[in-house]
């Protein structure tokens, strides 16, 4: 039987490929470029939309552990991220031009798949194997068709997308090559700033002015670790510093001195030729941007290849709609994916659309379908987006507070986060080996 996969971005992508892998035809529809969504801004399945950085690679951080999961259980997308990666210190950065291109050549050349850009309006009837991957600017006809469907209000957010600049464009003579605390090769450029180029800086950010919301948008609901850096500063002058522009661990070889606040640049394709701007989402206006980024030591010239955007980001009420196996409460022959269920962030999507797809293939071979413990991290992330006793649900990144506690090494490991961190790592590790 041929099972539908409705988009063809990461988690739609990797649950194509999984089906694939598994000998199941699969017909993946894109709807871009007959209906584009105003943040993509290419027509190639699984582009990353905001950042090239799909975070740390350190199995002591839970975006990492997740990684190392997703390798344990053969993600195509994370092995194609891994071939195409951008020096970044301990992260995981890509070339996403090139990362999408590897794609959509994976799919396209798959006997499996047949590759659809159409757009799908309605869910399909269901006799049809569904696995629904749309993300979270589906159209707006799917989105009303899922929403009577699920027969539960979608919740929202919003969410925003950093400049990227051309290298070329920078002044070296005051920016400088380096990773924070000198960890790994220095991939990042820092822009240092001096308390009064701070101060101006911050007062043009404050001051400038913001692209319009339409009156149902001025509710706007942020993810809260994606943040528009306006919404970040307008909580007070030295709150930047603390976050995004820290200082700490930043320092230029050739000058030795402490600086007042840094601007990162992370690499965003392979040669090197294009950077965006760390923590630096924002919804300003772009002559705004332009004057802003100006601002800042060694930008003075800068070359502004994509300004930042913001965009309406919707989701499900996972609890209500979905098992932990991400099948549909209401029609076992339908399965959703993606950020659409309340994960945030690249790897989660990507961890999604692979359990969607090894689910969806054990659903039609009449196996058990797999409920990944909470002791891994992929477990604890669908336990929490389907846990019925949440009132209301709010996008969740990976995270060590969603996995399986052990009070006994919490209480001997209190003061030292690192040995706690890799006892649950390779608790994680472990247990995913032995399931898999």
């Amino acid at each position: 039987m041929k099972v539908v996969v409705i988009g063809a971005g990461l988690a739609g992508s990797e649950a194509a490929l999984q089906l694939a892998k598994r000998g199941i035809d699969v017909d993946l529809y894109e709807m871009r470029p007959e209906n584009t969504t105003g943040a993509h801004k290419t027509d190639k399945p699984a582009e990353l939309v905001c950042s090239n950085s799909l975070g740390s690679n350190d199995v002591l951080v839970a975006s990492g552990l997740l990684k190392q999961e997703l390798r344990i259980l053969e993600s195509e997308l994370i092995k194609t991220a891994d071939e195409v990666a951008v020096p970044a210190g301990n992260a995981l950065a890509i070339d996403r031009e090139l990362f999408s291109s590897k794609i959509e050549e994976k799919i396209k050349s798959n006997p499996k798949i047949n590759f659809i850009r159409k757009e799908i309006k309605k869910i399909p009837d269901s006799t049809t194997p569904v696995i629904i991957a749309a993300g979270p600017l589906c159209s707006e006809e799917l989105s009303d068709d899922i929403k009577n469907f699920v027969n539960s209000e979608y919740l929202s957010f919003y969410d925003a997308i950093a400049p990227i600049v051309e290298k070329e464009s920078l002044d070296f003579s005051k920016a400088f090559y380096a990773n924070r605390y000198n960890k790994g090769e220095g991939a990042y450029i820092n822009c240092p700033m001096n308390k009064d180029q701070y101060l101006k800086f911050y007062d043009i950010l404050i001051n400038s002015p913001k692209i319009e919301l339409k009156d149902f948008e001025k509710k706007a609901k942020f993810f809260e670790s994606c943040l528009p850096i306006e919404v970040l500063a307008s909580r007070g002058v030295d709150t930047l510093r603390y976050g995004p522009l820290k200082p700490v661990g930043l320092v230029d070889d050739r000058t030795g001195e402490k600086n007042y606040a840094v601007v990162q640049l992370r690499q965003d394709n392979l040669c090197a030729s294009l950077y965006n701007l760390v923590g630096f989402q924002t919804n300003l206006k772009w002559s705004a941007q332009k004057e802003l980024l100006q601002s800042i030591p060694g930008m003075e010239h800068v070359n502004i290849v994509r300004y930042g955007v913001m965009h309406k980001n919707t989701f499900l009420f996972s609890p209500k709609v979905l098992k932990r196996t991400l099948q549909s409460k209401k029609r076992e022959t339908l399965f959703f994916c993606g950020q659409m269920t309340g994960t945030e962030g690249y790897t989660e999507a990507i961890a999604s659309g692979l359990v969607a797809g090894i689910n969806m293939a054990k659903y039609l071979s009449s196996e058990t379908l797999m409920e990944f413990p909470s002791e891994t991290m992929i477990g604890a992330l669908l336990k929490y987006i389907t846990y019925e006793g949440h009132a209301t649900l709010n996008p969740i990144n990976s995270n060590w507070g969603i996995i399986k506690q052990d009070e006994e090494v919490n209480k001997k490991f209190r003061k030292d986060k690192k040995l706690k961190n890799e006892f649950y790592s390779q608790r994680s590790l472990k247990c995913l080996r032995a399931i898999k």
